[in-house]
């Protein structure tokens, strides 16, 4: 069973800097895409990145382009988003996923809390 905990979270002004961090429990890691998702309140789940098994390819959502960066340790089965130049409309629930392929997510994390403050 595949099980993903986010971690890094919190509560920053415009500007600042947050890294989350996903644990990924399971034998599917260093074969699986992993990516980060996030929902602001009223809105839809809304994809913010993601990376291949091997890291050496990544794709961003063009809203966190040249702020974000995925990247992953398959060593220690960890995913992280480093968020940088963090704006309020950044606020939201930030969820991990993994899954097999491009588009196929199967698997969740239970979300973290980012919170930008103007």
């Amino acid at each position: 069973q595949v099980q993903l905990v986010e971690s890094g979270g919190g509560l920053v002004q415009a500007g600042d800097s947050l890294r989350l961090s996903c644990v990924v429990s399971g034998r599917t890691f260093t074969t699986y895409r992993l990516g980060w998702f996030r929902q602001a309140p009223g809105k839809e789940r809304e994809f913010a990145a993601a990376t291949i098994w091997s890291g050496t390819s990544t794709t961003y959502a063009d809203s966190v382009k040249g702020r974000f960066t995925i990247s992953r340790d398959n060593a220690k089965n960890t995913v992280f988003l480093q968020m940088n130049s963090l704006k309020p409309e950044d606020t939201a629930v930030y969820y991990c996923a993994a899954g097999p392929g491009a588009g196929t997510w199967l698997h969740w994390g239970q979300g973290t809390q980012v919170t930008v403050s103007s």
